[in-house]
Parts: C-alpha cells; structure tokens; sequence
C-alpha cells in the first residue's frame, strides 16, 4: 500500500522535532504509526497523548532557539566522544549536523550552507573541512507566515536552498504545518552572506508558491536552478503526486507569473528532496526515495534520471521515465557507516566537482545526522558518480591453493 498522504508534512515535522531534546524517539514513533493509519482523506483528531507531547515540543523548541540564532562560533562535532574531522578524499562526513542542507555557496573567501532549523541556520568554512556555526536567516517570522501557514510557529523552517543571482543571494525555504498540505516556500534575498560586511540584511520576499489542503502537490524542499540561458526554475514537493517544476523570473526570484504552468517531472510512492542540475548536453534530476528522520534506520537512497529539456522528461539509465517510477540508484540507503543519503547538491570547488548531501545517520556520531560533502565525477556515459570513502573496499580474495 502506498504511503500516507499525510506523510510529506510529516516527514519535514519529524525532522524539526529531531532538533529538539525533548522529542525522544519513542514518541515520535508513536506519530508516526497514528499518522500512517489515518484513513486517506481523513483529518484524524490527536489523541491527548500527542497534544501533551506537541506541548512538550514547543517548550524544547525555546530553549533550543538558543543555540539555532546563537552568533558565529566553532562548530560542536555531534559525536559523544570527539570526532576527528578527516579531509575530503578520507571521509565523507564533516562531523556536524545539517539536517536538509542547502547547496554549499561561496561568499568572499568562505563556504555556506543552511539547514532545517529555528529560523534556518548556518554554518561558514574557509576549506570544506571545518566548520563553524553563523547567523540564522531570521529572528522573527516574516509576516505572511501567519497568515498564510499560520499553524507554523517559532520560526520552524525546512529544507532551504540558496544561489547568487546577479549582485544578491537568493534563499529559498519551506514553511509548512504537521500532517496538512498548508505550506509555502518563501524567499529571503541578501547581498551578501557576511555577517561583519556593513550591507548583511537580510530581506523578505514573501512567498513564491503555496498549496492547501486539497492539492495534489506538496509546497516543501526547494531546490533552485539557474540556466546557462538565464532562465531562473524552482523544484519542489514530496510525496503526493510528486516533484514539480515552475519557472521563476530571474529579476525577482519570485514565479513568473501568479498562474504559470506547474510541470510534473517525477513520481514515487515516498519521494522528495529534489535537485536539478545541468552538466554538458543534459539536465540530471535527483530525489530521494524512502523515509528519512530515523538515523541509522532511514532508508533514504538517491535516484537520477536526466533529460534533453529542463521540462523533461526525465530517464533513468535503462530509459524508464521518472514520471512512471523510473530513477537508477545514485547512493544507496547504506554507506558503510553513512546511512540515508538526502537532499543532494553539486559544488565545484578548488577546481573539483563535490557531490553534497545530509546523512541520515552516522555511526560515529551516535546516529546523528551528518553534512557530507563527496567527490563527484562524471563517466565515459556522462552519468554522475559520487566517490563514499567512508566506504571500505572488500579485501582482495584470497588465491585458491593448488
């Protein structure tokens, strides 16, 4: 049976109570299962159990705000015994926890990458190695939130995504409620990602697009794509009926027009986490297939498909659409220690191609997710390869005794 169509929000809720201390694992499991077995179009009323534990989120979300909107310093290696942070061709993992994490952008002499967080947090490195911890986007709630997500509080935000259009940065981000389809993505703009430069502001842009309950697609996970011809598109969803794709005016960031077309570019029964890319004649899609938020336990793997037109459709190595539930494997739910790959990006740096994700769970940091930042190549096919040495190769078989 195919997942609950309540389950997008959801998984974007379970991931922010991730971040908070006083959600433990056995209450989200109960979430879970009273979620998963509401009826398709039913609104099912939360038992009292879960209203006390939704109160009890809300107290741990202040006191985790702290720490989310704390100024730039050295970033904690989420290990219960101190994580010795390896360089990029040893290890995949950067030691810190990243949840959703945006593409990795440069600013001046430095690295940034946001996450799903209070406000959407950050972190800033000067090598791709080590990281310390900067500002978060927002100290208080852009306005329209309570008006058009107003189940959405304490600056709960997920799965942002940013790009330098022109002479700003442009940030994307989901803002959406537990088990509804009401979501939005907003849009914060920046001309520049230091903290110390006299013209850091952020500034908000209102939303870009919405859904209510009803839809057919969710407004989560957003992933910008800036065009070699100029052209400006936005990808987004999760679960329901999929990953969709809208056009964005390049002057403004915001959709091109109030009533443009939204085009359907991949299917699964639990998808999400879209990235769209273009490397020589091809435009390259992934997304995540599985569930996510349970570290060691996700099953989170990546899939590709690619397409002659931004607008597909999109193939998978053996010409299945992702539309009809095509999409080859691009990193499996297990990786040696890593354990479900999510929301990918591509980065060229220090004059090599990076493939970036989250890890659901890493092993040497107790299961806690993990930003992971991995060489990326590209073969005599022109698919994209991500190189996990995190992963050991099997020792060489032993020659039979004759």
């Amino acid at each position: 049976m195919g997942e609950n169509p309540l389950a997008p929000a959801r998984s974007k809720q379970r991931r922010l109570r991730r971040l908070i201390a006083a959600a433990d694992a056995a209450a989200l499991n109960s979430i879970k299962i009273h979620y998963r077995f509401a009826g398709m179009n039913h609104k099912p009323s939360p038992p009292l159990s879960l209203c006390l534990l939704v109160a009890a989120i809300f107290v741990g979300m202040l006191a985790f705000s702290n720490a989310a909107l704390a100024p730039s310093e050295p970033a904690e290696l989420d290990s219960q015994n101190s994580t010795t942070v390896l360089p990029l061709e040893q290890s995949a993992s950067r030691g810190i926890t990243t949840r959703d994490p945006s593409t990795v952008v440069r600013c001046k002499d430095e690295y940034w990458v946001f996450y799903t967080g209070r406000g959407v947090p950050s972190y800033h490195s000067k090598d791709l190695v080590k990281w310390e911890r900067g500002p978060a986007v927002f100290k208080s709630a852009p306005k329209w939130i309570a008006r058009i997500v107003p189940e959405n509080r304490h600056l709960s935000y997920w799965a942002p995504d940013i790009t330098k259009l022109g002479d700003h940065y442009l940030l994307y981000y989901a803002v959406s409620s537990m088990g509804k389809m009401t979501s939005a993505i907003g849009l914060a703009t920046n001309p520049t990602l230091d903290p110390n430069d006299p013209a850091y502001r952020w500034t908000d842009q209102g939303f870009v697009v919405r859904t209510q309950e009803g839809d057919g697609y969710n407004a989560i996970d957003p992933s910008i794509f800036h065009d070699s011809d100029g052209s400006l598109w936005l990808t987004f969803g999760s679960y329901w009926t999929g990953i969709k794709l809208i056009q964005l005016d390049p002057q403004t960031g915001k959709r091109i027009a109030p009533d443009s077309k939204v085009v359907s570019l991949a299917y699964n029964d639990s998808i999400e986490a879209s990235y769209l890319c273009k490397h020589d004649d091809y435009y390259y899609l992934f997304v995540d297939w599985g569930s996510c938020c349970q570290g060691t336990n996700s099953t989170y793997n990546i899939r590709i498909g690619r397409s002659k037109a931004v607008t597909g459709p999109y193939l998978d190595k053996v010409g299945l659409d992702m539309l009809k539930g095509g999409g080859s494997e691009f990193l499996p739910a297990t990786n040696g220690p890593l354990f479900g790959p999510g929301h990918a990006g591509t980065l060229n740096a220090e004059g090599k191609d990076w493939f970036t994700s989250d890890f659901e769970g890493d092993i040497r940091m107790n299961g806690k997710a993990t930003l992971a930042i991995m060489p990326l190549r590209w073969n005599a096919d022109g698919w994209p390869e991500a190189t996990v040495n995190d992963v050991k190769a099997a020792p060489p078989a032993k020659a039979a005794k004759k």
